[in-house]
């Protein structure tokens, strides 16, 4: 199926410009804040918040641009995405992903191989995870039901604002996780602390699910209703 090749080499490649631009921003934020771990933030916020609107314009309409383990599992248990797809776009979200912190290493002159030593735990953490994904969830969902047109900024607004009022600083995606645990940087987690973020964000993703139901109701068309592209393509 060379379609679904081309999607999941678009989710691996947007994927990676994710991380890059999160881990990368990050990186020159710290060197460039002199210390202000808040200037440092807001920097880094920006540029992801802008990329996601960026990768989102590109590859919506190829592969959906979910980016995302999350968004993934949520359209497939809507019945929107077969599981055997989803597989497919999983592992190269996180191939993607890797690869993107890889090649931020590589462009700041650091080791590319790495272990994050930053310490992301306690259940504040873990329930801002659930708060971020629930609510990145709804703006995809929502505007995948009602105005698919919007999808690119508005999850770009959200991740911009929920970077600030979510305790984790919302990472809201598996893929993005395991990725900034190969990452001892400005926006690393350290790898005992990825499994609990990522059960977090899975229940916040299923919490969104179960709430579509109801918000949202619709019969399983076979279109992703970000791209209105058949998902057998």
């Amino acid at each position: 199926m060379p379609s679904l090749a081309r999607n999941a080499f678009c989710e691996a490649l947007g994927t990676a410009f994710l991380l890059a631009a999160v881990v990368g921003s990050g990186i020159m934020a710290q060197r460039l804040a002199g210390g202000n771990d808040a200037l440092a933030l807001l920097c880094n916020t920006l540029a992801t918040g802008c990329i996601l609107a960026v990768l989102i314009l590109i590859f919506g309409p190829l592969s959906g641009a979910h980016l995302n383990p999350a968004v993934s599992v949520a359209f497939a248990l809507r019945g929107k995405l077969p599981w055997a797809i989803v597989a497919v776009y999983v592992v190269a979200q996180v191939i993607g992903g890797v690869g993107g912190v890889w090649v931020a290493h590589l462009m700041f002159e650091l080791p590319v191989w790495q272990f994050s030593i930053t310490a992301r735990t306690g259940a504040g953490q873990w329930l801002a995870e659930a708060v971020a994904t629930f609510g990145l969830l709804l703006t995809v969902l929502g505007c995948a039901a009602h105005r698919a047109e919007s999808a690119p900024y508005a999850v770009g607004l959200y991740i911009t604002a929920a970077y600030w009022f979510t305790a984790s600083t919302s990472f809201a995606n598996p893929a993005v996780t395991i990725a900034r645990s190969l990452s001892d940087t400005f926006a690393g987690i350290a790898p005992a602390g990825v499994a609990a973020f990522i059960i977090a964000q899975m229940a916040g993703m299923l919490a969104v699910v179960m709430l579509s139901r109801w918000l949202w109701r619709e019969p399983a068309t076979g279109y992703n209703r970000l791209d209105r592209r058949p998902l057998a393509e």
